[in-house]
């Protein structure tokens, strides 16, 4: 049986099935990780996406229970170049090829991810489509036509797609210190456990909350997630956050938390060429001038001023972080309102953990509005 990797620019590459069987289409990109394959798969920022790994072997360490990042895997579909024919793993339940069958993922294995890899670098991700067993039998031609009819990422709304149905509560580790109201965009569940860990109540509240459902928690700060999608669809987000912001709490955004910050004072986002997935990607803090190799996952960014503080709806704000590699804004702080935001993922699932003083800050940021302290 074989299978297809079809782009919409007309390129194709062919391998075997790898997970389920049939047809699936997305936006094709790439990620750099070496591990955290399952919490890639089940991490909602994925949500319509073809992921390819360039990590050559996939499947090591087989699937099991405690490493899902979600209730289900997210991605479209799912490339790799040479699936491990065992899980040697001792927390393994399950193969990963199982899992991808049970839940339905169509997948190609190909021997030429590092060439895919190369070709979205120079021509950007686009959309693709996998095809395998009867489907892959089809002309090429009217495959790329059907690819070109799939759904493109930008103007795309997914926030709504992967978030929770119901508000449901993270209890905090020990005694609870700060009450935390999450707005989940598409949320990892490793994030409400790190700030559980410091002693935060963490209630997630589902991505079309307004800010008057936010604040009748009356939290000591507002955290907004991850997410799949075009931040410039997701209004009804940019909306709450405005709404908190004029309230006084602390806020704390992460990825598309970034881009919905910065949405909500009034910048711009743009769609990146190829994106940035993976976990070694540097960023400079402009405070400190430290580097932290950070774990990522966005293909949108935001366009701010990088030569100083800049004038917003809330006061003055500057960029806080940028990215070693293509200076893209990789973090905003407001100088005159307890809110910041990074672009990366400092929950680090998978990931280095360079960056996890982030939710400390965000539990000093709580501290300080308790005690009804100024924002420094």
């Amino acid at each position: 049986m074989s299978a297809l990797l079809v782009l919409e620019d007309g390129r194709a590459f062919r391998g075997e099935p790898f997970g389920a069987v049939g047809e699936t289409f997305g936006e094709m990109v790439f990620t750099t990780a070496m591990t955290g394959y399952q919490e890639t798969l089940t991490d909602p920022s994925y949500h319509r996406q073809i992921v390819a790994m360039t990590a050559p072997h996939i499947g090591n360490t087989g699937v099991n229970d405690e490493d899902p990042e979600s209730r289900r895997i997210w991605v479209a579909g799912y490339v790799v170049r040479e699936p491990s024919r065992i899980a040697s793993s001792w927390r393994a339940t399950r193969s990963l090829e199982e899992e991808l069958r049970a839940q339905g993922i169509v997948g190609i294995a190909m021997p030429g991810t590092r060439a895919l890899t190369r070709h979205l670098r120079e021509r950007g991700a686009m959309r693709a489509g996998v095809f395998s067993g009867d489907a892959a039998l089809a002309d090429v031609e009217e495959l790329v036509e059907r690819v070109r009819q799939s759904p493109s990422m930008i103007g795309a709304d997914l926030a709504r797609e992967v978030t929770t149905p119901e508000p449901y509560v993270v209890k905090a580790h020990g005694r609870t210190r700060y009450r935390v109201a999450a707005l989940d965009l598409g949320i990892k569940a490793r994030t409400p456990y790190r700030m559980a860990e410091r002693g935060c109540e963490v209630h997630v509240l589902p991505a079309t909350c307004t800010a008057a459902d936010v604040l009748a928690l009356d939290p000591d700060g507002v955290f907004i997630s991850n997410g799949p999608g075009d931040p410039a669809a997701a209004g009804y987000a940019v909306d709450a956050v405005r709404g908190v912001l004029d309230s006084g709490k602390p806020v704390f955004g992460i990825c598309f938390g970034n881009q919905i910050l910065g949405r909500a004072l009034g910048l711009s986002t743009y769609k990146l060429r190829y994106g940035h997935r993976g976990v070694n990607q540097p960023v400079r803090d402009r405070r400190t001038g430290r580097v932290h190799i950070t774990s990522h996952n966005h293909g949108f960014a935001l366009e701010a001023p990088l030569d100083g503080p800049f004038d917003t709806p809330y006061g003055r704000a500057e960029v806080s972080h940028v990215n070693l590699n293509d200076g893209c804004v990789e973090g905003l702080r407001l100088l005159d309102y307890p809110a910041f935001s990074v672009q990366y993922h400092p929950e680090a699932a998978a990931g280095p953990h360079d960056a996890k003083g982030m939710f400390d800050e965000f539990c000093d940021l709580m501290e300080k509005g308790k005690a009804g302290g100024a924002h420094a």
